[in-house]
């Protein structure tokens, strides 16, 4: 008799599991930082126009967006169908433009406020009469950079 046993094969080693939150915390905090929240939760319907000349807006952070649409289906009860306005998260009428790029203005650094741009995300069925009233208002307020929402035009 030996006295040495021969060890039988028990299988591969569990696999360790002690880095696994590292790793959990490591996705969470990545996907943290990199995700973007939509701003505002839209009321209307905005599908822009097409455009074929288009640009990109530089920095998104100076920009301040007004909604033109209908209203969705279930607000259409209380707002109609018509055409309106959306600030933030609320419909709005051509007088509250001032009140809002005014608070928009308090709510960016002074060095900032002569590049903050304004833009009109207009659904493509919407009347231009809205929109001139829209840029009277902002004339008003001296908000003159104006910049229009499209898509890009499809070549079909």
């Amino acid at each position: 008799m030996s006295k040495f046993r021969t060890k039988k094969d028990k299988g591969t080693p569990p696999i360790s599991t002690a880095s696994l939150p590292d790793i959990v915390f490591m996705l969470l905090f990545f996907f943290m930082v990199s995700t973007t929240m939509r701003q505002q939760d839209l009321k209307i319907r905005v599908h822009v126009p097409a455009a074929s000349e288009i640009q990109k807006l530089e920095k998104k952070s100076l920009v301040s967006y007004i909604y033109v649409g209908s209203p969705l289906q279930q607000y259409q009860k209380i707002f109609g169908t018509e055409p309106r306005i959306q600030l933030n998260d609320a419909f709005a009428t051509t007088n509250d433009i001032r009140d809002y790029i005014t608070s928009e203005r308090e709510a960016r650094d002074e060095k900032e406020v002569p590049y903050m741009t304004t833009s009109l995300k207009v659904d493509e069925y919407t009347k231009m009469g809205v929109v001139t009233d829209i840029k009277q208002a902002l004339r008003k307020c001296n908000a003159l950079k104006i910049n229009y929402s499209t898509r890009m035009l499809s070549s079909e």
